[in-house]
């Protein structure tokens, strides 16, 4: 039995069908509001807040997937995510299951030197906190060989379907809806994306390959690095239109802040625009050299429905 808990995202969804495609049919699905993917899904409603609800969403798992993601909420997420996690680690430790962790870069610090699996976490801010917290503790519980776990580490998300991110929801998906597509700070920086199907399939992976754990693990990115300006080129191109931006410089995303929830939470990730994001997958490439990336031209032609 492979758990998934925290199914319903994007990320959660291509997991489950990866899984099914080259792993496992015995799948189970763990959210608030569970759905099936294929029939024969098992469906468990679990706050994962709640300890007992969580021990017994694990029961009979020899995997479980952490991957649950929360809306950009500083203060849900210092409530719920190390409960989430202690909660987890003791259901794991209980029946004896393996724990793959599905986690981002926030706790990475703020510059534009390499970003490799030993990088040294400097989280700014309380969402970077937080993740930091969550990171540090199963990286605890591994090092003391409590738990057998594996964390999978990915930068920013651009993708289809439900993918969220500020490059998909401000610059991508406008694009797609025929308006201007929105910079944040600086259009010139390159910048390390990751296509929501590869970080699944990668997981997936990662989690069926023994000697992989007790590691952390940065998940395959197209090491190309494109700048905001040269994605516009190949929109251009991809769509026979000449694609214009807009840069938007810190001081608007201060002024919405003061009147959106939304914009002030994301205040916190914008110093990560300012320069260069280069978040390197080296170690995964290596280890997988068959595993095929998917490029930032394809993924593009996919969301801009031209291939």
């Amino acid at each position: 039995m492979q758990t998934v808990l925290g199914s319903g995202g994007q990320i959660a969804e291509e997991l489950t069908r990866e899984l099914r495609r080259n792993f496992t049919h015995d799948i189970r699905l763990v959210s608030r509001n569970p759905r099936k993917i294929h029939e024969t899904d098992q469906l468990v409603s679990a706050d994962l807040t709640d300890a007992e609800a969580t021990e017994a969403a694990v029961a009979g798992s020899d995997i479980v997937y952490l991957a649950v993601g929360l809306p950009l909420d500083s203060e849900m997420w210092e409530q719920k995510f190390p409960t989430m996690m202690g909660n987890t680690i003791a259901a794991c430790q209980k029946h004896d299951s393996k724990l793959v962790f599905f986690d981002n870069t926030y706790m990475y610090p703020r510059t534009a030197t390499p970003q490799t699996e030993d990088t040294a976490f400097d989280p700014v801010g309380r969402k970077a906190t937080v993740r930091a917290q969550i990171a540090t503790t199963l990286l605890n519980e591994m090092d003391a060989g409590r738990i057998d776990a594996v964390i999978c580490r990915a930068p920013e998300f651009y993708g289809p379907g439900k993918t969220q991110s500020l490059t998909n929801s401000a610059f991508l998906n406008r694009i797609t809806q025929g308006k201007r597509p929105l910079v944040p700070l600086n259009a010139r920086t390159r910048r390390s994306l990751i296509w929501t199907p590869d970080a699944s399939r990668a997981m997936a992976l990662i989690g069926n390959t023994p000697d992989t754990y007790g590691q952390t693990w940065h998940l395959p990115i197209d090491q190309d690095r494109l700048t905001y300006q040269e994605m516009l080129t190949i929109a251009s191109q991809i769509t026979g239109n000449k694609v214009r931006s807009m840069t938007v410089p810190r001081w608007v995303f201060k002024l919405g802040g003061l009147v959106s929830p939304a914009v002030r939470e994301a205040g916190e990730l914008l110093p990560r625009y300012r320069q260069d994001n280069i978040f390197d997958s080296s170690k995964f490439t290596e280890r997988f050299p068959d595993f095929q990336t998917t490029s930032y031209r394809h993924g593009l032609s996919h969301l801009l429905a031209v291939e």
